[in-house]
């Protein structure tokens, strides 16, 4: 039986994530049971859907390390880093996972996997070259909060659903299922297949992103009571997102698949309505939660809030 690592639980986030299963568990029956009616092929439906949750499951870490150019890195390679994660590792008291790299410039980190026996922490070149130790060791705790809570599972899994109805719209597209047939009842069924998957995909990005926001906070809460200095994390978190602000667009839309597992989004949050849509909370929200635990633990006032 695997032993409760020392990162504070949240209950709220356990909450969130057995809520947020649920709703999408029920969407997924309905969802497969509409595609089962529509297509008439239960079994090419289940055999589908079965198929890729496994392979989404099994394989996230591999790749999302594949898709980021993560490369798995040993000790002799990275000693600064190894080290750091073993010290944070034996504080919270739980398995190393693997150690990875992502050769680009993109300042960032994700952790991914099943559970924390089967997990990867990554972080990218222009992490490493633009952070100091202290802030170095701030990221990876909140990287590693995430394996320890779990989230990084339930959000692989959580995002399946979306995957699934954007595939299943291309499906129904490119299939020889509606090819070469004209009649209604074909017209029907393709346009009962497109607006369930949209509205699954629509009802899953919401709880997906609603979900994601607070598993954010949760860690940066979770890594500045770990390490007692989350004056460092709120240094790395104004370092990372202003250097970020400062790469060319065009560089970053390659990596906002990713944004749901990134320490700080690809591109910037947006304001108003559209945070509703966003995979992170906003810099402000991030750096006035860790200046309340600051002041909590007698610390000195977080390093890059406005006064």
């Amino acid at each position: 039986m695997q032993m409760q690592s020392r990162f504070r639980s949240d209950r709220r986030l356990t909450v969130r994530m057995t809520v947020t299963l649920f709703l999408l568990g029920l969407l997924y029956v309905a969802f497969v049971a509409a595609l089962i009616v529509l297509l008439r092929s239960w079994v090419l439906v289940l055999v589908i859907t079965a198929g890729m949750l496994g392979a989404q499951y099994w394989f996230s870490d591999r790749v999302a390390l594949f898709a980021m150019r993560g490369r798995v890195v040993e000790r002799e390679q990275y000693p600064e880093l190894h080290g750091v994660v073993d010290r944070l590792c034996a504080l919270a008291d739980m398995p190393k996972p693997v150690v990875a790299v992502s050769d680009i410039d993109m300042p960032n980190a994700f952790a991914t996997g099943r559970n924390p026996d089967h997990a990867v922490v990554c972080v990218t070149t222009g992490l490493l070259r633009r952070l100091e130790p202290e802030e170095l060791e701030g990221v990876l705790a909140h990287e590693l909060s995430h394996v320890a809570h779990k989230d990084v599972a339930v959000i692989t899994v959580a995002s399946f659903l979306g995957v699934l109805a954007g595939l299943i719209v291309r499906f129904a597209f490119y299939s020889q299922i509606f090819s070469g047939r004209k009649d209604q009842n074909t017209a029907v069924v393709f346009a009962g297949v497109m607006g369930v998957s949209a509205a699954v995909y629509a009802l899953s990005f919401l709880l997906i992103r609603a979900l994601s926001r607070y598993r954010e906070l949760a860690a940066d809460r979770a890594a500045a009571q770990l390490t007692g200095r989350p004056s460092a994390l709120a240094s790395a978190l104004t370092k990372v997102s202003g250097d970020i602000a400062r790469i060319p667009s065009k560089d970053l839309r390659t990596a906002q698949a990713f944004n749901a597992f990134y320490f700080t989004p690809a591109l910037g949050s947006e304001p108003g309505i559209a945070r509703l849509f966003s995979t992170h909370p906003s810099l402000d929200q991030r750096l006035d939660q860790l200046g309340r635990i600051s002041t909590e633990l007698g610390e000195a006032a977080t390093p890059g809030k406005a006064d």
